[in-house]
């Protein structure tokens, strides 16, 4: 099993996870959760949902600001490209579990929006022991990490997305499959090369499986 890189605000976060556990006390105890201070500003938890176990997993970054008030992951613009991506490369979204390396929204408010700011590494990190217990529960035959704070929670923090994207990796006993998060496509200049080449890379990564 993967393990992040140890911190007193990791050691914090560990302490709300139940040991041993299964994935609805998981799921229940995570909503409890005060291992870092996203939670003070975020609705609420949001954790991975799917098929458990799964012998896909895939990992994003954080919930969004539908995911937040919805409390469901991948349910917002991302969330809608990447059911249109998976569907594309023959992957069936129900049949894969799905959620990301840190449970709450992490924003920055302007005006009545609210602007998602990616989580700092020692958010990731103390977050990682409940992505650790869900791998766990889970127990994929491949995991396919979405992004580059993803890929850094499994990886380790010298990890580069760009080099490997596409390849299936293994760390720890467990099989990582790389690319991009959907909303990296979204952000993307030229939107049609950039989800052409999203597509390609789950076919290459669905192989693995």
């Amino acid at each position: 099993m993967p393990s992040a890189r140890t911190s007193k605000s990791a050691d914090d976060a560990a302490q709300y996870v139940p040991e041993g556990a299964d994935w609805a006390a998981l799921r229940s105890a995570s909503c409890g959760c005060r291992g870092c201070g996203l939670y003070k500003d975020a609705s609420q938890t949001v954790f991975g949902e799917g098929p458990v176990p799964a012998r896909l997993m895939m990992v994003g970054e954080q919930p969004g600001d539908r995911e937040d008030v919805e409390g469901h992951v991948f349910v917002g613009p991302a969330g809608r490209l990447l059911d249109k991506a998976l569907a594309a490369a023959g992957i069936d979204r129900s049949q894969a579990y799905l959620t990301n390396a840190v449970k709450h929204f992490k924003f920055t408010e302007r005006g009545k929006r609210r602007i998602h700011q990616q989580p700092r590494r020692g958010e990731v990190v103390a977050c990682f022991p409940w992505l650790r217990e869900e791998i766990r529960v889970v127990r994929p035959r491949l995991v396919v990490v979405l992004g580059a704070v993803a890929a850094k929670a499994l990886l380790g923090a010298s990890f580069t997305l760009t080099a490997h994207r596409g390849e299936v990796l293994e760390q720890d006993g467990l099989r990582i499959g790389v690319t991009v998060h959907p909303s990296a496509v979204l952000r993307a200049e030229n939107r049609d090369e950039a989800y052409d080449e999203f597509v390609r890379d789950l076919k290459a990564l669905k192989k693995a499986l």
